[in-house]
């Protein structure tokens, strides 16, 4: 029998940017293969004459409604005309802060875009985007022992991406390539501040992406070697034994999506300060 894929509305309303509702929305999409969501994200809904077209446009293309609105009279609006609807409709962030309130004591104050405040916190996630970047791919390796994570890999393991990552949860990251014969900065050995950390993959998987890279015209650039298999495992190889000399660990992102491989790194931080 075919296997056919169903697609369902799925509404997020939110009165700040959205992100933890698209957040929550996919991870739990993800766990029904054979269902897909068509998304509609409306950030920013903080009154009445707002909300009424939302939920309008809900009426017109029914499914499920997710919001996170801190409002009680908006938040009541939404379930009353969801359920005259006849939709689905949960306050994603209610049961949490039900159970602060509980374990606090205390009520929560109910303020729209309190987790984008501009604080220590933000400015720290601002000044470690900034060293993220200006120390992606090798560069500036004399102020290596100021990042937080130093992380290492052959090319097409990832450590950009997780570098930002990481920096956006205010790690001062850098990334280094590892290539094949030559020597890594010596800033690397002498940093005593950072925890360094290696990416590697299967041979396979480093090969096929790299087959799928768009390429620039790089002067003596040799594709076939790049993505040759027995190139990229004398690469890994060589990987291995700098991790195995200077005890770095080493993480398989293999079948990791970059938070999975960015939550690794933050678990081993604690471990080895």
């Amino acid at each position: 029998m075919e296997n056919r894929t169903n697609f369902f509305h799925l509404h997020l309303i939110s009165d700040s940017t959205g992100e933890t509702l698209i957040s929550a929305g996919r991870a739990a999409s993800a766990q029904f293969k054979s269902a897909q969501p068509i998304e509609h994200v409306y950030p920013l809904i903080r009154n009445r004459k707002q909300l009424l077209p939302v939920l309008d446009a809900i009426d017109h293309e029914p499914g499920i409604v997710l919001y996170t609105i801190v409002d009680r009279e908006l938040a009541t609006l939404i379930d009353e005309r969801c359920a005259e609807m006849g939709v689905a409709s949960v306050n994603v962030l209610e049961p949490v802060m039900a159970a602060f309130q509980i374990y606090l004591g205390a009520p929560s104050r109910r303020r729209v875009g309190a987790q984008h405040v501009m604080n220590a916190g933000y400015f720290a996630r601002i000044e470690a985007l900034n060293f993220t970047m200006d120390h992606d791919d090798g560069q500036m390796p004399d102020d290596y022992n100021d990042a937080d994570v130093v992380i290492v890999g052959i090319s097409r393991t990832s450590k950009t991406p997780t570098s930002i990552y990481l920096a956006n949860r205010g790690i001062k990251t850098a990334n280094i390539p590892i290539v094949y014969g030559v020597p890594l900065p010596e800033a690397v050995f002498s940093a005593t501040k950072p925890l360094i950390v290696c990416l590697i993959a299967t041979t396979d998987r480093i090969s096929q992406v790299r087959e799928n890279r768009v390429l620039g015209a790089t002067p003596g650039f040799d594709r076939g070697e790049y993505i040759d298999r027995a190139a990229i495992s004398e690469e890994l190889k060589y990987a291995r034994s700098l991790c195995a000399k200077h005890n770095w660990p080493i993480i398989d992102v293999t079948r990791r999506s970059i938070e999975e491989t960015a939550a690794a790194i933050v678990a081993l931080r604690p471990k080895l300060r």
